[in-house]
């Protein structure tokens, strides 16, 4: 594998209990790619990134990671849980919980971490939050807290589900354009799972538009959403 290409899927099949999700997923993601995810819902794409996080096997087909790109060292942001809303901890000690998967048998926080957490803080503008009770945050708040939190796990790939889901148009702007910051300023490598095709289309560099089957893996600029969407009508996609 190339040393620019981060994740290679060759031919995979994905799915649970030998029923098949998604098949035909042949594509790469190289190092700082931005790449939006699309589909309708039951498409796959919280499948793939399952593969991708390493938590799900391919039924066929082979997944190759670069050989410096380990699992615990991706940045993950999920989908907004009712649970995730009331961690009973301040904003310092949830952004500092994403340095765990790197710690393995050590349970103490480093110097290194609490440094890693304060930069990654102040990256997301919320330093002057440190010491406020998360539950206490807004909706946008608490994302930009996550994903400082996810941004302490990662080193070369974030992955994000729906970041801007249920949050105000104002927000919604910020937000993405942290990420795009992420992306273009730092070289941070970002797949992001969205409905949001306007935004999105504005700073990601390549779209992955799954049906049952792989729809499209391309650039942005080659893209033909109505063409897509046409096809995926008629194939039942």
């Amino acid at each position: 594998m190339e040393h620019k290409v981060l994740i290679s899927f060759e031919d995979v099949t994905l799915g649970y209990e030998g029923q098949p999700v998604i098949e035909g997923l042949n594509f790469t993601i190289e190092k700082g790619e931005y790449l939006c995810v699309l589909g309708q819902n039951g498409s796959g794409k919280s499948t793939m990134m399952k593969a991708l996080l390493g938590f799900l096997s391919p039924m066929t087909g082979k997944i190759q990671r670069a050989p410096y790109l380990k699992k615990n060292a991706i940045g993950y942001l999920p989908q907004q849980q009712p649970s995730q809303a009331d961690f009973p901890a301040s904003v310092k000690e949830v952004v500092l919980s994403g340095c765990q998967a790197k710690k393995r048998f050590c349970p103490f926080y480093t110097k290194s971490d609490k440094e890693l957490a304060a930069r990654n803080m102040e990256l997301m503008n919320i330093t002057h939050l440190k010491d406020r009770s998360f539950r206490e945050l807004s909706g946008g708040q608490k994302q930009r807290a996550l994903l400082a939190r996810a941004l302490c796990a990662a080193e070369d790939l974030i992955l994000l589900d729906e970041p801007t889901a249920g949050l105000d148009p104002v927000v919604t702007q910020e937000l993405y354009a942290l990420i795009e910051r992420l992306n273009k300023e730092y070289g941070m490598t970002v797949i992001m799972i969205s409905h949001d095709l306007t935004n999105t289309m504005q700073s990601a560099t390549h779209i992955l538009h799954l049906g049952r089957r792989m729809l499209y893996h391309g650039t942005v600029d080659a893209y033909d959403r109505e063409k897509i969407l046409s096809e995926e009508r008629k194939a039942g996609a």
